[in-house]
């Protein structure tokens, strides 16, 4: 493919910028799309769960996974693993939703295992998350509702 006709950003490095549906999906150049998550943000982890929260209820749980790789890549050391396993949960909830059953819930068992060890930091609600990725994972047979199926983050969420 040409360089010269790929999706740069300002600094030059590849982006997609071709709309985007709900689960992030591309769609064809000028279809109205959902708007995108910005890269690159840095939120407290408060601020990052209630954007998290608010995506995977509105049934965008690809979008809320942008948010909670923010937070896994940008946040101290120690926690980089409890966001990152955060953010493979909403990716498996969207390859589910998608219809991508074995992927979903490999991903939602990945992410329940990288969370499990970490001691309900900032509230997050790591057993019931845990349990809620197993379960769905064991039950997933084709697209479902991500919205109907978002998990809830924390107990105060």
């Amino acid at each position: 493919m040409d360089n010269a006709r790929r999706d740069r950003d300002a600094e030059g490095r590849a982006r997609n910028a071709r709309p985007r549906d709900g689960l992030g999906r591309p769609l064809p150049y000028g279809t109205p799309g959902v708007e995108r998550q910005p890269e690159g943000v840095i939120r407290t982890p408060g601020q990052t769960l209630t954007e998290a929260q608010r995506l995977l209820d509105a049934g965008m749980p690809f979008h809320a996974h942008e948010v909670l790789e923010d937070a896994w890549k940008s946040g101290p050391e120690a926690e980089r693993e409890l966001w990152r396993g955060l953010a493979q949960l909403a990716v498996g909830l969207t390859h589910a939703a998608r219809g991508n059953t074995a992927g979903g819930a490999r991903l939602l068992l990945r992410g329940a295992d990288r969370i499990a060890g970490f001691p309900d930091p900032y509230d997050i609600d790591v057993a019931g998350l845990t349990a809620w990725a197993q379960e769905l994972a064991a039950r997933v047979e084709g697209p479902l509702d991500a919205g109907a199926e978002a998990p809830r983050l924390t107990s105060a969420l």
